[in-house]
Order: C-alpha cells, then structure tokens, then sequence
C-alpha cells in the first residue's frame, strides 16, 4: 500500500487506477515514445502517471514544483510534451506559461498537503472548466494493452545554462534486470521482501524518483512524507516500523540538532537500511549518524546521467572516512588529467564514469552538449576528486566550483563540510570571487538558523580553528534564503556570477 497522512491505497486498486490512465492516455492520442510532463508534490496520482505513460512506452518529464510560468514553458517546449498533469495549487504560478497546444489534467490538492504547505481551501480544487484527474481517468476502462517501461526524462539544474533534458535509449529486458540488481545493491531494495519505505525527498528530483519508482515496482509499503521535518520523520519510522529510508546529508545535519530527549524519545529499531546521496556527507555527521542509527547508514554516488556506479556501507565509511565509496557491479570510475591521460592513486583529476547497467543517455535535443560531457565511453558531470590505492572514491569539489588562489587550489566542499558542522548555520555555499592580488579570493554566503546571529569573525574563528589560514573566507555575507537549483541543491552561480560579471574566473 502507499500511506499519505491518513489516506491510504493498496497496490490492486491503484494498479486498476493506471491502467485506465493508460488508456485515457492512449486516447488523447499519446503515441509511444510521446513525452508526458507532471508537475506534482509526492501523491497517489504522481506513481499513477509515472506508470501510465511508461505501460505505454512513453517517459514522464517531472517538473520541479516551485519553478515559475517562463520556466515551466520552457521545459514543455524543449521536452515536446503536449500532456501535463499538474496539482490544483501549483496552477496560479505557471497556468500562464502552459502552451496552448497542451493538454492540462489537473489533480485536486490532498489535505495533508494543503495542512504541510499552508495551502488555502479554494486553491485545492480542479477550477470549473479545467479536467479533473480523477474524473477523467475513471471515465476510461482498464488498458488490456501488455505494460511496458520507460526511464523518466530528467531536467538537469541548468547551472552552466538552460536545463537540459536527460533521455534514456530503450531498456532491453536484460538491462531491465541488470538495472534492479544495482538497484537492489544501492538502495537496498529487494523483491518479495517486508519492507517499509519512506520518501521524504521531492520525486522531481532523480533519486527520489527512481527510489520510489523502484520501491513501487517490488510492491513496498511506501510512506509519504509531504515534507522533511526532522522530528516527524523520527515519528513516522516508529509509527510505521519503517525499514528503508533515502535521505540527503542535510537532513543528517537538523536531526543530529533535535535536541537529545527527542532523539531518544523514538523507536528506530525498524531501520535496516539508510541510503544518502546527492552531495557529500562530512565523515563526523556520517560517524555521528552511524552512532545513533547503527550500521544500517549506506552511501551511493552518481548523477542523472551516470546512473549509480559506487557505493559503500557503514563498515566501509568508518574504514575509510570521508569517501563516496567505490565501483560496484557494473560501474566504472576514472580519474583524467587535463591532458587527457589516466591520473594515479590519490591524484585528483576530472571524474569520469558509467553505470552499464542502465542504456546511455542523450541530452534530448543537444547533441554536442552530450558529445562534450563523455570521454572513453563514461560520462563526466565537471566533479572532481581521487581513486585511492584501494579503489575507493573522494570527492574533491565541482570543476567549475574549485578555486585558484595566488597559484594554490581550493575545494570549496571541504570548507563548505567544517562550516556546515557550526551550530547557528542552516546552509553555505563557498566560491571564488575576483581578487587583484591572487586572482580569486573565498566568499561564504550562509543561511544562519531563524532567529540566530553570527558574524563574520565568529565565522572565520569557527573554520580558522578547523582549517589553514588559506581555506577561510575573507569576505562573508549573510543571506535570509540561499538560492536554489531545480533540485532544491544551492545555486550556486547566481551567488558567484555577479562578482564576475565584466570578467572571467581565473
């Protein structure tokens, strides 16, 4: 069953629910291959469409739920979708960058969302005049066409520009299997086992879409919690006996803060397996979690693009602190030189890998854009880091992010991992602006927790005691809300491109 509040649906029902979505889908004309886009919060409806349109060979576009009109146009006119289906209360935003030419099935808003997102009443409902999902599928019998599979087509961040639509090739039936053995690996998923998932992360991201998607193929109880909230998540584990969890070190962070009777105030003895993600986790909040939780703390690395090739386990974490783990079946990991030979152990280089388990990719409709990011057959997203002399992956920070100080180079992440441990501070991003004497200089920009005061020389002094005098930033700001990627990561070029407006960075 899939649990959202108090709400709750059980897998025949809601597989009777798709397959007259299919073929109300097929109706409208959704030819195999056609692109459908949704624009929903994680809800009954989303695994509906995700499993809709891929029974008929088609991927779903998920669209980021905060981006605005202009953005979502975009994203509908690049992908070619001519179907969306949206929550009631997200439909003010963008309702005036939907093409004409697009077909709108709107989802009335749950009231577990309306209560988490302070929604009002009259915007949770399908407007009159607008076509209500749940009507509109249930006046369409039960497809008796045979399901198919289809990968979601992702919208990368656009950091280094427009977003760009990331298409898997067609999965074979053998790659189908290879691809559920890695996940089975990475996310600790298993057929026909007990298992109780929780999915606290937004599934227009791709890790919690592919999580979930594979938590709903192997017919888990799935738990939905509309937003991450640390005390809440402890409740939901107890209440549910949850035993599978995907969660992001920041979350970490804001439950290692609950104060210490309400982190013993729960029963977690249900967990058995915790996988994170989608940044780097700094070794004490990994150690420390691994204390709390016990062993049952894992870590994958890879991207949108490369799929899962590396992982690693508490044991291994513990062994070799600070890593992202190492190639696991099926993955390849390099280390380049600039000049395009392989680095040796510990020599930091561009990172460069795959996972075979699942079909390349293209940038739909970007070809160059695709040729420019492989190398040898693997895929580079600009991160850069080292393999050490026993295989295992360190990240040392992003290509684009890694800052040249009067000859000597900076990795921000590291710095980013020490001032993200500093109580008061909620996020940071750190980079490089221009400096005339060495070139580039370090910026923090940190979101301190509401109703918190820090300065800059607290700041300084907290990474000073932690770090060389090199690493700490000589200019920090505040901010009351740090920008965010379309993945809810920090945008980090709309802090950093204003300093380098009439030049470039190095």
């Amino acid at each position: 069953m899939i649990i959202s509040g108090e709400r709750l649906i059980g897998y025949d029902a809601i597989q009777a629910r798709i397959k007259r979505a299919a073929s109300g889908l097929r109706a409208l004309g959704l030819a195999e291959g056609a692109p459908v886009a949704m624009m929903l919060r994680n809800d009954f409806a989303l695994f509906e469409v995700v499993a809709a349109a891929a029974a008929l060979g088609s991927p779903v576009v998920p669209i980021n739920w905060h981006l605005k009109a202009e953005e979502v146009r975009y994203i509908l006119t690049d992908s070619g979708a001519n179907i969306l289906v949206c929550h009631a209360d997200l439909l003010p935003q963008i309702r005036d960058g939907v093409p004409a030419d697009v077909r709108l099935l709107v989802v009335a808003t749950p009231p577990e969302l309306a209560a988490t997102f302070a929604i009002p009443p009259e915007l949770t409902v399908v407007p009159a005049g607008l076509t209500d999902w749940d009507r509109w599928r249930d006046g369409h019998p039960e497809t008796q066409e045979p399901p198919r599979r289809a990968a979601a087509m992702i919208y990368t961040s656009g950091t280094t520009g427009m977003p760009k639509g990331v298409r898997r090739m067609p999965m074979q039936p053998e790659q189908a299997a290879a691809s559920e053995r890695v996940g089975a690996i990475a996310y600790g998923i298993k057929p026909r086992e007990d298992q109780v998932v929780l999915i606290n992360g937004p599934m227009y991201h791709s890790a919690p879409h592919s999580y979930g998607m594979m938590a709903f193929r192997n017919g888990c109880t799935i738990v939905l919690q509309a937003r991450f909230d640390a005390e809440e998540l402890l409740a939901l584990i107890e209440r549910h006996g949850v035993t599978h969890i995907h969660m992001v070190p920041t979350m970490f962070v804001r439950l290692l803060r609950l104060p210490e009777a309400v982190r013993q105030r729960y029963d977690l003895s249900s967990l058995r397996f915790v996988v994170h993600g989608a940044a780097p986790c700094p070794p004490d909040v990994k150690r420390a979690m691994i204390d709390w939780w016990g062993p049952v703390i894992n870590e994958y690395f890879g991207s949108t693009e490369t799929g899962i090739p590396v992982w690693h386990s508490a044991e291994e974490a513990l062994k070799k602190p600070g890593t992202v783990g190492r190639a696991i079946d099926g993955g390849i990991v390099r280390i380049f030189r600039e000049d395009g030979s392989l680095c040796g152990a510990n020599e930091v280089g561009e990172i460069y890998m795959r996972q075979t388990a699942v079909p390349d990719f293209d940038y739909h409709g970007k070809a160059q854009a695709r040729a420019e990011a492989g190398r040898d057959g693997l895929v580079s997203v600009g991160d850069v880091g080292y393999l050490d002399e026993d295989g295992y992956l360190f990240l040392c920070d992003r290509k684009r992010d890694m800052v040249i100080s009067g000859g000597v180079n900076i990795y921000p992440a590291e710095i980013e991992n020490v001032l993200i441990a500093m109580p008061g501070v909620r996020d940071c991003a750190v980079f490089g602006i221009p400096d005339a004497e060495y070139g580039e200089r370090l910026c923090a920009c940190i979101e301190p927790e509401t109703g918190v005061l820090l300065s800059a020389a607290s700041v300084q002094g907290w990474l000073r005691e932690r770090l060389a005098n090199f690493k700490v930033p000589k200019e920090v700001r505040f901010m009351d809300a740090l920008p965010r990627e379309a993945t809810g990561k920090i945008f980090k070029r709309k802090l950093r491109d204003p300093y380098w407006a009439d030049r470039k960075p190095g």
